[in-house]
């Protein structure tokens, strides 16, 4: 008997085990180094069982969008519970979390999702309902010029992040974070 009739079933572990190894192999790769068989095989499930989470590689981008994106939401939460004012508190908490990015850890996954937000119409789209959704909740607080403005330019160090494009010290990371913040209050 094969160690895959062994082994217990755990089905959420190996769903968030194929994710994992979608972010990675994106990462060394690309979005073209995301093929069915090459995340079965690194994750060592068989293409079957990889198929009864994620019947296709759109599937497999959904769910790592699902995934990113909640952890994402849950740590935007957790910075706006921390912040007692109501002005700007969206805006400062994703300004927290974009800048608080761990590229040893966050970044494969994130890198993966720019690039397919930008590759594929169907992420695109659901990108933007997530932005119109947040805008949209919190447009009283904080749908000022500024703090749009603050957001915007928060995106562009991601993407910057993303692309290490530039090479910014921690002062000069703190001093766009307050000067960010700052726009949140305007």
């Amino acid at each position: 008997m094969t160690e895959a009739h062994r082994r217990k079933k755990q089905p959420e572990q190996v769903r968030q085990q194929l994710l994992e190894v979608a972010a990675r192999l994106s990462h060394e790769q690309g979005v073209a180094g995301i093929t069915l068989d090459a995340v079965s095989q690194a994750a060592g499930v068989s293409k079957g069982g990889l198929l009864h989470h994620f019947p296709n590689k759109l599937a497999l981008l959904d769910g790592l969008f699902d995934d990113l994106v909640t952890r994402f939401d849950r740590e935007i939460e957790a910075a706006m519970a921390r912040d007692p004012v109501a002005k700007g508190r969206f805006t400062r908490a994703y300004i927290d979390v974009c800048f608080a990015l761990d590229p040893a850890t966050d970044v494969p996954g994130w890198r993966m999702l720019t690039i397919a937000l930008i590759a594929e119409p169907h992420l695109k789209s659901r990108w933007r309902d997530w932005v119109g959704r947040r805008s949209a909740e919190f447009a009283e607080t904080d749908g000022s010029t500024g703090c749009v403005l603050a957001r915007f330019a928060c995106d562009g160090v991601w993407l910057a992040d993303l692309m290490q494009s530039h090479d910014l010290d921690a002062e000069a990371r703190v001093g766009l974070v307050e000067n960010l913040k700052a726009l949140s209050a305007q």
